[in-house]
């Protein structure tokens, strides 16, 4: 049985303006270039969408703008990046993403504090499930852990799995470490929802019984990316087309972060705007941007 909330998922980038400002007018045509190429939906305001760098009215103008993709695609599928070192913004952000309309939200870790105990992220999800989550709502950890400091492990995902049944419904995984994938696959099977956050590891995720992905490439290649799926569905696995895959992600990866790299791309080889990133990330210049062009090779 494929869950309702599956499939290609872009990590969307968020459009900005060469004033730093959201472009709230793009996000919805943006949005809707993603559905047109094979995605089921898209996450907001997560890290490829540059989430953190957004204040608080900011993240809720956003939300508000993506929800409009639905006049024209009804059924694509919305998540929420809500996650915030603070439990009351995120538990406004999360409750806001819900009365929207979305499926579900992609929640960070308290991610200031280090060495939390798992008691206290206990907590401290419970009292986000308890004061925001509908019924019918889903929440999916965040677990990228070069980045917070703060891990979900296993034995916390089964704990909060077992505590808050039907209601913390999964993860998304994007340590890029293959033999956690697997170990998730090991240990929940179907019984927790998992969405890879690394393009590299799509198939071998599907093969531990994940529900999607959730990625950056999604922004460039979905198309290729909804063709591992669909064969995944067809109960074949596309090895050609996940090798091809890798040998894109490994050109993503010499530049890092995703967000500049990916609207370089976007305004080069797709015609949108150059939209802007925010400081702290940075642009790239227009030598910069012809390498990667030239090495990404979309032609």
């Amino acid at each position: 049985m494929v869950p309702s909330i599956s499939g290609v998922f872009a990590a969307a980038v968020t459009p900005m303006k060469t004033d730093f400002s959201p472009d709230l007018e793009a996000i919805p045509t943006f949005l809707a270039f993603l559905a047109e190429r094979g995605c089921h939906g898209a996450l907001l305001l997560g890290t490829t969408g540059e989430g953190p760098s957004f204040a608080y009215q900011e993240r809720i103008a956003i939300l508000q703008s993506a929800i409009q993709v639905r006049q024209i695609y009804p059924e694509f599928l919305l998540l929420a990046g809500t996650g915030t070192p603070s439990l009351q913004e995120t538990i406004q952000l999360t409750k806001f993403a819900f009365d929207l309309g979305y499926e579900g939200v992609v929640v960070l870790p308290p991610y200031y504090y280090k060495n939390i105990s798992d008691e206290g992220l206990i907590a401290w999800f419970g009292e986000l499930i308890k004061k925001a989550l509908p019924s019918d709502g889903a929440l999916l950890g965040y677990h990228i852990p070069q980045l917070t400091g703060t891990p979900f492990s296993i034995n916390l995902l089964e704990r909060l799995k077992d505590k808050y049944p039907g209601r913390f419904m999964g993860i998304k995984d994007s340590s890029g470490d293959a033999e956690f994938a697997q170990q998730l696959g090991d240990k929940f099977g179907n019984d927790l929802l998992v969405l890879t956050g690394n393009d590299r590891l799509f198939s071998l995720a599907l093969q531990s019984d994940a529900s999607g992905c959730i990625t950056a490439l999604a922004n460039l290649l979905s198309p290729d990316i909804r063709q591992i799926w669909d064969t995944y569905l067809d109960g074949e696995w596309d090895q050609k087309g996940q090798s091809a895959l890798n040998l894109k992600r490994d050109i993503l990866d010499r530049y890092p972060p995703a967000p500049p790299f990916l609207k370089a791309i976007l305004s080069e080889h797709f015609g949108f705007p150059r939209w802007a990133v925010r400081p702290p990330l940075m642009s790239f210049g227009i030598e910069q941007e012809d390498i990667i062009v030239t090495e990404l090779d979309l032609a």
